[in-house]
């Protein structure tokens, strides 16, 4: 009886060290950095995107009008924007031209963790805005990756942030960091429970299961960028492809931890993404999910291939490499 207690409360330490270290484990800020250089510059353009009509999408009394947006159910007290509030279309392009500076300063790594904080609200408040209008996946992934990166410090590398504190004689390495683990954790989980949600949901439509809802994407005129038509001769290849999407959205969040099936699993994300962004004209969204799949590589991984850039370009600026 001794043995199974000591046995038991030894697994439960375990446990618990483990839960701990996966959590709490001070890493480099190298992949968080990363992140915050992609997603902002992403946050950076669609946001802008939004200039060539802006009073129609965002305006008070645009396409869907503040008002009318009023009376849904639940948004008085579930929904919120700046937008809601403004009225005046000199406001509008003053508040506008100041988010898509925050977006820019987000991207460049100024005043990191404060963008990073301004960025996230302001996404989602462009977002509320537009709901249900022109509420998207793109739209999603902004804000998943703008509440994350607010949560560590995004700018400690490959930042501009980065080279002031060169420039003032600060040349030492940016510490591991707490905040920045957990960070790179939440926005792993969170891509978990997107991509296994997803598979779920297919499974509910006959399309998914019969394997053909791959052709219907494929022939949907609107979404294609190259021509797939070609496809309607390979029933067997769509329906193959098909449910191997299934298959690696339902696995995703099980085999991705593995580190002998990581690079699978992120390779196929790559390629799935990469795809819809060729082939369906959806680039911005099957960018942001790739960027969103970088948060699995490992700091060493990214300043391997990240830092010989940054030192080439922090010698350009201010005559010293860093990473």
């Amino acid at each position: 009886m001794t043995t199974l207690v000591a046995s038991t409360r030894n697994y439960f330490a375990e446990l618990w060290r483990a839960w701990n270290n996966f959590w709490f484990t001070p890493t480099d800020p190298a992949t968080l950095a990363l992140i915050r250089l992609l997603a902002g510059g992403m946050m950076l353009y669609t946001h802008f995107i939004w200039s060539f009509d802006l009073a129609g999408f965002i305006g008070r009394d645009g396409y869907t009008p503040v008002e009318f947006l009023k009376q849904m159910p639940g948004r008085e007290w579930s929904v919120w924007s700046i937008f809601d509030w403004i009225g005046p279309n000199w406001l509008l392009w003053t508040v506008h031209i100041l988010a898509l500076g925050v977006f820019l300063c987000l991207f460049l790594g100024l005043f990191s963790r404060i963008a990073a904080v301004l960025a996230y609200l302001l996404a989602v408040s462009y977002v509320q805005r537009v709901t249900p209008g022109a509420y998207f996946g793109l739209d999603k992934t902004n804000c998943m990756l703008a509440m994350y990166l607010m949560l560590g410090p995004c700018g400690a590398r490959y930042s501009l942030d980065r080279l002031w504190r060169l420039r003032r004689g600060d040349a030492s390495e940016p510490a591991p960091s707490t905040a920045a683990n957990v960070a790179i954790r939440l926005m792993q989980l969170h891509l978990c429970v997107v991509y296994f949600f997803s598979a779920l949901a297919k499974l509910e439509g006959n399309t998914w299961r019969l394997g053909t809802a791959l052709w219907w994407a494929a022939g949907n005129y609107e979404y294609q960028s190259l021509p797939l038509t070609w496809l309607a001769d390979w029933p067997i290849l769509v329906a193959l492809f098909t449910h191997l999407t299934v298959f690696w959205e339902l696995s995703y969040p099980f085999l991705v931890w593995n580190r002998f099936s990581r690079q699978l699993v992120i390779w196929t994300a790559v390629a799935i993404h990469g795809g819809i962004a060729l082939f369906m004209g959806m680039i911005t969204f099957g960018l942001a999910m790739i960027f969103a799949n970088l948060s699995f590589l490992k700091p060493e991984t990214v300043r391997r291939w990240v830092d010989p850039v940054a030192s080439r370009v922090s010698l350009a600026l201010v005559g010293k490499k860093v990473g």
